[in-house]
């Protein structure tokens, strides 16, 4: 079976939903590791000459130049966009290795849920700052923390359906229910509206002045 074939088949909905997923974990671990990499680029330039404009500094909202410049960039000691370098490749590979159907052991994939989740909130938590105390966002960024969004959705969609974390029955039956209803894409997708909500409330018109 060809590459070509194999994504029309997901698509087509011919694959197992694992497929899906695995596909999804690759599509968004590239997006992610090209905004880390496009960032990394970036703060160079921005080392260089820290009176530089970026390509991704638009106006007084959307400046990453801006939020480069404060401790939460480099929250561990060194920029955060290192840390996708490293991170994202390991998500491509673990989402190659799913589509050609290897099987992952139980606790290979609670490490996996466990790295992903940890680095979504790490996400999530630089995101805040952006909007509420650094109050100005950083466009890559962005795509970053929803990459990192549909990663964790996609993994816990994996470690539900292969019960990685030993949930009783009764538990693991009502969420593979909430799964099967379409309310866990809901979910997700109410989150992400909430939080384009929340940006536009906190800046308004001037994302776009």
């Amino acid at each position: 079976m060809t590459m070509k074939s194999s994504i029309k088949d997901i698509f087509a909905g011919k694959d197992s939903p694992h497929q899906i997923l695995f596909f999804v974990m690759l599509v968004f671990g590239i997006v992610g590791l090209a905004a880390s990499f496009v960032l990394s680029v970036e703060e160079i330039h921005l080392l260089k000459n820290p009176d530089a404009t970026l390509s991704c500094s638009f106006n007084l909202v959307l400046n990453c130049a801006t939020v480069m410049q404060t401790w939460q960039a480099t929250a561990f000691g060194f920029p955060n966009m290192f840390i996708g370098l490293m991170g994202f490749p390991i998500v491509i590979t673990i989402a190659l290795l799913g589509l050609a159907r290897v099987a992952f052991p139980r606790w290979f994939a609670i490490g996996m849920e466990l790295g992903i989740a940890f680095w979504t909130l790490f996400a999530y938590w630089l995101f805040f700052n952006s909007v509420y105390v650094i109050q100005v966002l950083c466009p890559w960024c962005l795509v970053v923390t929803f990459s990192m969004t549909m990663l964790l959705a996609a993994s816990s969609y994996y470690t539900i359906r292969k019960n990685s974390f030993g949930l009783n029955k009764k538990t693991l039956e009502v969420l593979k229910k909430f799964i099967d209803g379409g309310y866990y894409q809901m979910l997700i997708a109410s989150w992400v509206v909430l939080m384009i909500a929340l940006v536009i409330l906190k800046f308004g018109d001037g994302l776009f002045g």
